[in-house]
């Protein structure tokens, strides 16, 4: 399932966003609505964070077998480095981290400049 929250205006060729890719494995003992609770809180934070300039989210389904123990992967867009220090330590993100930490066994997190 992937599913966005807002469109990205279409690529330019001079255009490219930041992409700050993030995938959580969560604990064994969370239940499947403390795993909805992080990516409902997740989901929410383009509403609280007008830095985000896209959002998405999915739960694999590669049959390459190659996950190592994640099952979520969020993908936030942001149009510059400085909006991404704008995220980071805001008040929203924060929140939501604190609702993430009881649930989350690894996380993986991946920064790139999107390019064509």
């Amino acid at each position: 399932m992937v599913t966005s929250t807002r469109p990205v205006a279409a690529d330019s060729s001079d255009s490219k966003h930041l992409r700050h890719v993030v995938m959580f494995q969560f604990k064994d003992a969370s239940s499947e609505q403390d795993v909805q609770k992080v990516v409902d809180a997740f989901r929410a934070l383009p509403k609280k964070i007008p830095v985000i300039a896209d959002f998405e989210f999915g739960t694999n389904n590669s049959p390459e077998g190659l996950e190592d123990g994640f099952t979520h992967c969020f993908l936030v867009t942001f149009k510059s480095e400085a909006d991404r220090e704008v995220y980071l330590p805001h008040e929203a993100h924060q929140a939501f981290v604190e609702v993430l930490k009881p649930h989350l066994e690894k996380v993986m997190v991946i920064d790139y400049w999107a390019g064509k």
